[in-house]
């Protein structure tokens, strides 16, 4: 029979493993956002342009 620190611990370390897998998948399987190379109003002269 194993102490009850030892019992709680595992059952705490298991339980933080668990905490967020689903909201962590759902991030995944959404994948990267789309992001807009050149929005609508781009202007290739300005300052924060990027050269070349």
């Amino acid at each position: 029979m194993v102490s009850a620190t030892q019992q709680s611990s595992r059952i705490r370390r298991r339980k933080q493993t668990t905490n967020g897998k689903w909201g962590k998948r759902a991030r995944r399987r959404l994948g990267t956002p789309a992001f807009a190379i050149h929005p609508e109003g781009y202007d290739k002269g300005a300052s924060d342009a990027k050269k070349g």
